[in-house]
């Protein structure tokens, strides 16, 4: 049910196409459908120290206002039933200056300076029979071999098509092709490029195809398998395994294990296998978590650039600590203040350490240290509200950053 004016306006702007379809085909259509705006209000300060850097900027700050706007159709009645997706991104500039630019919140112009603002409106056409859905267009996917960031002001996107499948009980297939992303902190659309230390020429691409396979064989244990493809640069092979065992009232031992077996294709040299295991034990609000990752291989993990990498040491400020030959491992601890009686005010902090760091050959180390507080709020007038602190220090190879991230967000229901 449409409940809003505004949702009414966004539905039938979006729709428009659909007047030619029957009013009974439409019912569904409509009823189904849902829409919410996230405003994200992001503050981002770095201080960013290397040795031997020429560049006179080390300070990175920058203060945005984002607004996501997504909506999702339902479907039109009969075997065969359409509809629309669309989303509106605008990010706004709210401080920044040439000499503080670099936080990946803001596009940069020509002249080193921030736009005032910057986004687009984009679509996807979608239809399905029995349990399977097809859509194509403009979509956040997310798989193993394909994650978009969504750690800026706002996400990154990708245009394609892409074929899910839930017809057989326990079972996701999905199966497609992406051709353009545009990156978190961008308006427009490029060809796809690729990220992965020590590799050597890659370039950009108009072509990634990829398949999985999920499926839950009970409430605890779930397996899954991922292809990818990014044309003239790697192929990828990702498994995964995640199993949660209970303990007793409110204890449980989750195990989750992943490796990636990347090769190069067309003329980069990509070489890698990636294994890495997390494993958590929670009690009441209590999580303790411990991981251990390994990579071997001529370069690092291979993943598409700009988007994140489905590695268990996958953190904030250096993200994989995927170097060549490089081995990690993290400890972490989170809180959930839902058992003290405080619904929504949680807590986490990690380490993570790796080895063997930079070409490969054993000449260095690094490490990082993060921190995260956040409040959701729970009812009133600003349920939904949520106040996030981000900490990150990291340490490595001649290289010294600070990091000091403050969001606040809050989601919009429109229908």
């Amino acid at each position: 049910m449409l409940k809003t004016p505004i949702a009414r306006g966004v539905a039938l702007a979006t729709l428009g196409a659909t007047l030619a379809i029957p009013t009974m085909a439409q019912a569904a259509f409509f009823e189904d459908s849902k829409a919410n705006l996230e405003l994200r209000n992001f503050y981002h300060n770095a201080d960013n120290r290397q040795d031997g850097d020429p560049r006179p900027q080390s300070k990175a700050e920058e203060w945005g206002q984002g607004f996501i706007l997504k909506f999702e159709s339902g479907f039109t009645e009969g075997p065969v039933g359409f509809g629309v997706d669309a989303i509106g991104l605008l990010g706004l500039k709210l401080d920044s200056s040439p000499d503080r630019t670099g936080t990946g919140l803001l596009p940069e112009d020509s002249d080193g300076r921030a736009p005032d603002d910057y986004g687009r409106i984009g679509g996807a056409a979608k239809a399905r029979y029995s349990k399977t859905t097809l859509k194509i267009g403009e979509m956040i996917p997310k798989l193993p071999t394909i994650l978009p960031s969504d750690s800026r002001l706002l996400p990154q996107t990708f245009r394609g098509g892409m074929l899910t499948s839930q017809e057989i009980d326990g079972l996701t297939v999905n199966v497609g092709r992406m051709t353009e992303t545009s990156l978190r902190s961008e308006a427009g659309f490029a060809d796809l490029g690729m990220s992965s230390a020590g590799s050597t020429d890659g370039e950009a691409s108009d072509k990634f195809d990829f398949a999985s396979l999920k499926y839950q064989w009970n409430k605890q244990l779930t397996t899954s398998y991922d292809y990818g493809n990014l044309d003239k640069n790697y192929k990828q092979h990702i498994v995964n395994l995640v199993h949660v065992l209970p303990l007793g009232e409110k204890q449980s031992f989750k195990s989750d294990i992943r490796y990636a077996h990347s090769t190069d294709d067309g003329n980069t040299n990509v070489d890698n296998k990636a294994f890495g295991a997390m494993f958590t034990y929670s009690l009441g609000g209590h999580a303790f978590g411990a991981a251990y990752q390994d990579m071997s291989g001529d370069t690092g993990y291979p993943y598409i650039a700009g988007g994140d990498a489905f590695l268990v040491n996958y953190v904030m400020i250096d993200p994989t600590f995927a170097d060549p030959d490089e081995t990690s491992w993290q400890l972490r601890y989170d809180y959930n203040f839902a058992a003290m009686g405080v619904p929504g005010l949680t807590f986490m902090t990690r380490y993570v350490k790796g080895t063997d760091t930079g070409t490969g050959a054993g000449n260095g180390d690094e490490w990082e240290r993060d921190t995260d507080i956040g409040y959701v709020m729970q009812s009133g007038a600003l349920k939904n509200l949520g106040v996030k602190l981000r900490n990150g220090t990291y340490r490595g190879e001649g290289r010294e950053i600070d990091q000091t991230r403050f969001i606040v967000s809050y989601t919009i229901p429109l229908m």
